[in-house]
């Protein structure tokens, strides 16, 4: 609102109550035309107070004259008196003092956080450099952030440091730390899917299919496993005709009665 008034040349009427000197008995041209002037600045300041206030406040000002009486209302409104004043500025400050950056917070929302507590101070008229700004950050940061900020100690002077620079310098880090963890990440799922989605472990391939899926010893009697020629389990077809395929199957057959006998 200060700014908005500076910005027309209005200020000065707030700060002296807008008052203009009466004319004389005998007024000169001069001294009309600076009545008229002083008089049209003192009603152009109430009416840009009038034009940023609320209606139900508005309705408070009625019988406000003067500049200077709206914005000493506005400032016991909405900043309360002297005393109310130091309280909330106490407040705002040990709110400043107990920040701490979260674990998953990224430097640039922390640095933000602590910029909007200190821009609350500054709006009840105390002194608030950016330098305790700068000296929060790096007095609270994770530790993570210490082999930076040991060398950004080494390199300059830190209580000189711009907001700014300390955060752009602090991104770097965080940047680096973020797509080594991707990586990593991205490392550990692709290792982790062949185990979740077979559930086993891989077995040596078989010395005659070459498949991971059994062991030699169990080829020619793994029950998924058939001939392309006769269509029975038991073998692999390594004959030319169905003829040969079935000799091999009775020659087989026989074999494992006859040992099944002897048991």
């Amino acid at each position: 609102m200060k700014a908005y008034l500076q910005s027309f040349d209005l200020w000065k009427e707030v700060e002296e109550d807008g008052k203009v000197p009466p004319l004389p008995a005998n007024p000169t041209l001069a001294q009309i035309k600076n009545y008229n002037e002083g008089n049209v600045k003192k009603f152009k300041a109430i009416n840009a107070l009038n034009s940023t206030i609320s209606e139900n406040i508005l309705t408070k000002l009625m019988a406000s004259e003067t500049p200077k009486e709206i914005w000493d209302f506005l400032q016991n409104e909405y900043l309360g008196n002297d005393q109310s004043r130091l309280k909330q500025v106490l407040n705002l400050k040990r709110e400043f003092e107990i920040q701490k950056m979260r674990e998953f917070e990224w430097i640039k929302d922390y640095v933000d956080r602590l910029t909007t507590i200190s821009n609350k101070i500054r709006l009840f008229g105390e002194k608030f450099s950016d330098s305790r700004i700068v000296e929060k950050v790096l007095v609270s940061l994770p530790e993570k952030f210490e082999s930076k900020i040991s060398s950004l100690e080494d390199s300059k002077d830190l209580s000189n440091n711009l907001v700014n620079d300390l955060v752009n310098a602090l991104q770097v880090v965080e940047q680096r730390r973020a797509i080594r963890d991707e990586k990593i990440i991205e490392q550990a799922f692709v290792a982790k899917i062949p185990s979740e989605s077979t559930g086993k472990v891989k077995s040596p391939p078989c010395g005659i299919c070459k498949k991971n899926n059994h062991a030699e010893k169990d080829y020619w009697f793994k029950g998924k496993l058939k001939c392309f020629n006769c269509k029975r389990p038991g073998h692999k077809q390594k004959v030319a005709s169905l003829k040969s395929c079935k000799q091999i199957w009775y020659k087989r057959k026989k074999l494992f009665s006859k040992s099944w006998r002897e048991v």
